[in-house]
């Protein structure tokens, strides 16, 4: 049962982990070493003082970058494979009592996942806000995500099964919103019209 705890709970923050990179770093850190948080073995680092440091400085580096206009647009291409490894690290420092390589296959799989999915999310999410709104529109959808990072990161280590149920039924949405973006069925066509190269 305290595995399957651990798994849940990593979920959760590797969703947050797709909204801002650093944020559920900094929480879990923050957590844990105020007690509320038990990592893995091998993870004791996230709990020191250097890290919380870095992952504070990182955090307000990340947020300030989503607040200029075009350049959120190449900072989520660069975020992509971050939040990515972010949520894979994220739920492996929450499972343990298993293998390395079993800990690691679903760390990837789950964590890694639902990051990506989410990050996929905004990706296509913030796409459209540029192309409506020239841009500007993004501030608001920054705030959005900055919110939704840190309400992911608390609900995942106050009220982990609430906070499961709410990713579920995001990446669920996020992905019926992938499938749908204009950039993907575009992808598509290109691809079926080329199939063999240009």
């Amino acid at each position: 049962m305290e595995a399957v705890l651990g798994v849940i709970v990593g979920i959760g923050l590797s969703a947050a982990c797709g909204f801002r990179v650093f944020v559920p770093l900094l929480g879990m850190s923050i957590a844990s070493m105020a007690g509320h948080l038990t990592l893995s073995a091998g993870f004791e680092w996230i709990a020191s003082w250097p890290a919380l440091i870095a992952f504070a400085t990182a955090t307000v580096l990340e947020i300030g970058t989503f607040y200029v206009p075009w350049l959120d647009n190449v900072m989520d291409a660069a975020a992509i494979p971050a939040a990515t490894v972010a949520g894979t690290i994220a739920t492996a420092s929450q499972v343990g009592d298993m293998s390395p390589f079993l800990q690691w296959t679903l760390a990837v799989i789950a964590g890694g996942g639902v990051s990506l999915t989410v990050q996929g999310g905004t990706v296509v999410i913030r796409a459209a806000s540029s192309a409506m709104t020239g841009g500007f529109g993004n501030f608001t959808f920054s705030t959005l995500e900055l919110l939704a990072a840190v309400v992911f990161t608390v609900l995942a280590v106050v009220l982990p099964i609430l906070c499961f149920v709410a990713v579920v039924a995001m990446c669920w949405q996020m992905l019926r919103l992938i499938a749908r973006s204009p950039l993907l069925r575009r992808s598509r066509s290109s691809t079926t019209q080329h199939p063999c190269g240009p």
